[in-house]
């Protein structure tokens, strides 16, 4: 008797055993199904977003860019110049400014001393005269009037020997053109002593040549925003961080440069050919990079990064590597981007 009821007790177990474990299985089984079914209803809560070619792609039917206020046209085309990207370093004119002074110092002493072998040579010839007709100055005179002369001539070859050797030496470090100004102290070099004007040696990448170094380019002075220089002459030494061909130019103060600073240089190379003019409105910024969404279909935009070497005053951009003929979004785009990201953090927590 008591074996029958344990056996019953056994079988009793085991049957609801068997019964929990598939209640497990069908409540498991539930939940797969309804995650997949949450996975789904995930995608279909985000169908503007999608994947083709490895770039993200945002669809739009025509009435949800009415309502989402999404606005494109074409660039306009306008002259784009290519350039080549260099660097600049704003020079210290201390040790300029030390040879201009010494020049100066040296001018002043060559002056005197030519004044000075002029007013003893004409005393000289006066006392030979004299001391020939008539003898009215004695020998010791005339001797006294020809060693000051003597002296007068080694003086003036002196300070003639200091102005060449200073203007060599100003030619040397500072090339031809800063030296013929300095020497004729003409409007560059004083604006340069005076502070109206910052002289900065721009370097080429190693590799690059210019066989005529443009007359005019531009720095980059912050973010999107430039400021021209003009070419004074080719340097007669390099950047030695750098190694490249380098040439002086000058920029004006306004652009908030200091001694010692380091910028990029952009400077014109080639012939002009069309680019495109991207306006300010157009363009949104991720990862301190210039972006724009182009229509790549009547309902489909994809992203674009843009250069950002050639701003214009209104703050956008001139580029060359856009169609003309691609309509780009000119209103909204900063709404494209969070869509765009919005749905790959939405997609990517639903597949976690």
């Amino acid at each position: 008797m008591k074996r029958n009821r344990l056996l019953v007790l056994i079988m009793l177990v085991a049957a609801l055993g068997i019964g929990g474990f598939a209640i497990w299985g069908f409540l498991q089984g539930r939940s797969e199904a309804a995650h997949e079914g949450f996975r789904q209803q995930a995608f279909k809560k985000f169908p503007r977003v999608s994947i083709e070619q490895g770039q993200p792609v945002i669809v739009l039917d025509a009435l949800s860019q009415k309502e989402s206020g999404i606005e494109t046209a074409l660039p306009s085309p306008v002259p784009y110049q290519q350039h080549i990207r260099a660097y600049a370093s704003v020079l210290d004119l201390t040790r300029l400014t030390e040879l201009a002074n010494s020049y100066a110092d040296a001018q002043a002493q060559l002056q005197a001393a030519q004044a000075r072998l002029a007013s003893s040579k004409q005393a000289l010839e006066r006392s030979r005269l004299l001391y020939k007709d008539r003898q009215n100055v004695s020998l010791a005179q005339l001797q006294e009037s020809e060693a000051t002369f003597r002296v007068d001539q080694a003086t003036l070859a002196a300070a003639q020997s200091r102005t060449r050797t200073l203007a060599a030496t100003v030619k040397l470090e500072w090339g031809p053109a800063l030296a013929k100004s300095l020497i004729e102290g003409s409007e560059l070099i004083n604006r340069l002593m005076n502070g109206q004007a910052l002289l900065l040696q721009v370097t080429l990448p190693p590799g690059v040549f210019l066989s005529q170094p443009p007359l005019q380019a531009a720095i980059e002075t912050g973010k999107n925003t430039q400021a021209p220089i003009i070419f004074v002459s080719s340097a007669p030494r390099t950047d030695p961080k750098i190694q490249g061909t380098s040439f002086f130019y000058i920029a004006s103060m306004d652009s908030n440069l200091l001694a010692g600073m380091n910028v990029l240089a952009f400077l014109p190379s080639g012939h002009p050919t069309e680019g495109v003019k991207i306006p300010d409105s157009a363009i949104v910024w991720w990862q301190d990079r210039a972006w724009v969404y182009r229509r790549i279909r009547a309902d489909a935009f994809a992203r674009m990064e843009i250069p950002t070497d050639r701003p214009t005053s209104d703050g956008g951009f001139v580029i060359n590597n856009s169609p003309t003929q691609t309509e780009i979004v000119t209103r909204g785009a900063q709404l494209l981007l969070s869509e765009e990201f919005r749905a790959q953090i939405q997609m990517g927590e639903e597949e976690e």
